[in-house]
């Protein structure tokens, strides 16, 4: 009989010729370690050094912001800041003081009931309201009354000077004098008010209006003749 030729068999037998004897790698430890020191030395070596940082600025009594903090600053950089701050609390005070001064002027010359602006004002309703002034002078809304008498607006509208002065019996006198001016002419207007001791608010002495080629209106003497007392028992007791 013929044989028959089958390759697996013959792979088969082969394999164990074709086997590569096994052969144990083993590690080389100390050349291993030498090579990760010196990467650890190479990596060290590498860190940059950082760079040292920018300097403080001396604090000065012009340039001190307050951010350095106290126990940072030398004993000659405290004097400067002390001095600072000293110099800054005084300007606060200064401003407190004129704000206090200006409020103080403008309210006993201005808005007080009993200032030298608050008693014009009544002087001229007085005349603006009184008829002889009207026929003289003009309507009420057009009468007009300032300071000076001047051609200029500006020198108009200037502050009404005043005098005040108290007598030997403790009596306080008031005298300031302005302009009124209407379609119809101008006059000079002086005005007299007292305060006796007694008495709590200036009250008129005398409020008159002087108008060229006319007779003085003195509108508080008229008022007084208008409020004469009655007689008893033959003589006025008020």
């Amino acid at each position: 009989m013929t044989a028959l030729y089958r390759p697996c068999e013959a792979i088969a037998r082969l394999r164990p010729s074709l086997r590569l004897p096994r052969t144990r790698i083993q590690p080389r430890l100390g050349r291993t370690a030498f090579s990760t020191t010196r990467n650890a030395r190479a990596t060290h070596s590498s860190t940059p050094t950082p760079p040292p940082g920018p300097q403080r600025k001396s604090i000065t009594l012009t340039g001190d912001t307050g951010q350095v903090r106290w126990s940072d600053l030398s004993p000659g950089e405290k004097a400067v800041r002390t001095t600072q701050q000293s110099v800054n609390l005084l300007v606060v005070l200064v401003g407190v003081l004129a704000t206090g001064a200006v409020g103080y002027f403008m309210f006993s010359h201005v808005f007080s009931p009993s200032s030298e602006t608050a008693h014009f004002n009544r002087a001229v309703s007085m005349i603006r309201s009184d008829s002889r002034c009207q026929a003289l002078l003009g309507p009420p809304n057009d009468i007009a009354a300032f300071g000076e008498a001047s051609w200029s607006r500006m020198a108009r509208h200037r502050y009404i000077s005043s005098t005040n002065e108290t007598d030997r019996w403790g009596t306080e006198h008031m005298r300031f004098r302005f302009f009124v001016e209407g379609p119809l002419g101008q006059g000079v207007v002086h005005v007299h008010l007292v305060k006796r001791p007694s008495q709590s608010d200036y009250v008129h002495q005398e409020l008159a209006v002087h108008v060229k080629g006319h007779q003085k209106i003195n509108l508080v003497e008229d008022e007084k003749k208008n409020k004469v007392a009655p007689k008893i028992f033959g003589a006025r007791w008020w």
